[in-house]
């Protein structure tokens, strides 16, 4: 809405933008990346699903319209936009304590210790890419702030990288800034997380654990990598507390994850980041945000027909609001992640089950009855307004036919809107039969992949951390 605002008064035509008292922080600090610090706020009291309709209407007739008349009659009063260091400026010099407590102090740390970002720190890093330190990456929303090479350096220092991850930080941060992956989501209330897929044989030149324990923090490569995204979302994006990132709970940053590719190759299936036209030995990274996970546990079967029921009830289980995505707020954006461990993986493809064959699958049986999926739109939530139905909106085209092939209230439909709406990876321990199961949040962090490029001397550069 601000960005819709700021196009009007800049052709002239005054605004009122109505927000939510408890997005007036993000208004304005939104309002401050859009070069428009002092565009008019009118404050709607409360939150308006919970107010009764008397409650309602006093709060807009006693606050909100006084200040939508003002903001339309009266000149805005001046706000100085706010002033940042150039990207190679020294902001700071002292000691370990004192750096850590400038940076805290300046919302540019996460609450842990930092690196201090020396320059000779940073330059250690840019060996690691053939591109110049001011190399643009992108430009990324709320802030509009351009993303370089140097801020990707700069951020890897600071949360315990190591020099030779370059390359991936320069894939991913041009992955944050792609349009389709939406990072000016990434403050929204659900919190979701991003999680960040490694393939290729530069996973292993890194040391990423793909293995067991491949979600949780304890390896260099995949922890830091984790922690580095969220501090790029802070500092380079501009999502900060209690601001522009207003997730209702929110959650740690997730770590880096890498792909058993030994299994893959064994099995004969694509890598993860085939998804996104990347061939088998090709170092690419994949990016999505995902509201929330569970795990599969003990899943038991000697072929794919015993297994994957359990696996498909786990996806619908998992998604609850986020079906919105499939159908309704952006039909066709949800893409909910399954992954499994290398054993279940070669135990479906033992029974000649290909990749795709196992999306098939779930697509035609990991369903559930249409009328919970359309309390999920409109009785439970507020975000598909009108009780529409699944009917109604195949009817106006605005859903595929298979979500209306009865009139049947209780019809399976899917959760999904194609079989490759589906993501399948392969991490974890080789030796449990457990499965993980993550609920995607559609368009507002939609999944895309990045190749990964590694400098020319990339072998010698290796050799030489021997």
């Amino acid at each position: 809405m601000l960005r819709a605002s700021a196009a009007a008064e800049l052709a002239g035509i005054p605004t009122a933008s109505l927000v939510c008292d408890g997005f007036l922080g993000q208004g304005r600090s939104t309002a401050s990346g859009i070069g428009m610090p002092n565009i008019p706020l009118a404050q709607v009291t409360g939150h308006v699903d919970v107010q009764t309709t008397d409650e309602l209407v006093s709060n807009v007739v006693g606050i909100t319209v006084p200040a939508v008349i003002k903001a339309l009659t009266e000149d805005p009063a001046p706000v100085a936009a706010p002033t940042e260091p150039k990207p190679q400026d020294v902001v700071f010099r002292g000691n370990f304590d004192e750096i850590n407590r400038y940076f805290y102090e300046n919302g540019w740390s996460d609450g842990l210790p930092i690196v201090p970002p020396t320059r000779d720190r940073v330059e250690a890093f840019l060996k690691f890419t053939d591109l110049a330190p001011d190399t643009v990456l992108g430009q990324a929303q709320p802030d509009n702030r351009i993303a370089t090479v140097w801020g990707a350096a700069v951020n890897g220092v600071m949360a315990g990288c190591r020099p030779e991850y370059m390359p991936v930080m320069v894939a991913a941060l041009r992955a944050m800034c792609n349009e389709d992956y939406g990072v000016e989501h990434s403050g929204n209330t659900p919190g979701a997380e991003t999680l960040m897929i490694v393939n290729g044989p530069i996973a292993q030149d890194l040391g990423m654990n793909n293995a067991q324990g491949a979600l949780r923090d304890g390896v260099q490569a995949n922890t830091s990598l984790g922690r580095w995204w969220r501090l790029c979302l802070k500092n380079i994006a501009g999502f900060r507390h209690h601001q522009t990132d207003k997730a209702t709970f929110g959650g740690t940053w997730k770590v880096a994850m890498a792909e058993h590719e030994e299994t893959l190759e064994d099995i004969n299936w694509p890598p993860f980041a085939a998804e996104f036209g990347h061939k088998a030995g090709e170092n690419a990274l994949s990016i999505a945000r995902f509201t929330g996970g569970d795990v599969v546990t003990s899943v038991f079967g000697s072929k794919a027909e015993e297994i994957l029921p359990y696996l498909g009830d786990a996806l619908v289980r998992i998604s609850a609001w986020q079906l919105v995505f499939t159908v309704g707020m952006a039909t066709g954006t949800y893409r909910p992640l399954l992954i499994l461990s290398p054993i279940l993986a070669k135990t479906i493809a033992k029974s000649g089950w290909s990749k795709d064959q196992v999306k098939q699958w779930l697509f035609d049986n990991a369903r559930l009855p249409a009328s919970q999926f359309e309390r999920y739109m409109g009785e439970y939530t507020n975000l598909v307004p009108g009780r529409r139905t699944l009917a109604d909106m195949v009817t106006n085209g605005e859903a595929p036919a298979v979500f209306a092939e009865s009139d049947d209230p209780d019809r399976p439909v899917p959760i999904v809107c194609q079989a490759s709406d589906f993501l399948i990876a392969v991490a974890g321990d080789p030796g449990r039969t457990n499965a993980f199961v993550m609920s995607h949040n559609g368009q507002l962090g939609y999944t895309v992949g990045e190749a990964i490029p590694t400098p020319q001397n990339w072998p010698s550069l290796l050799e030489e951390l021997d």
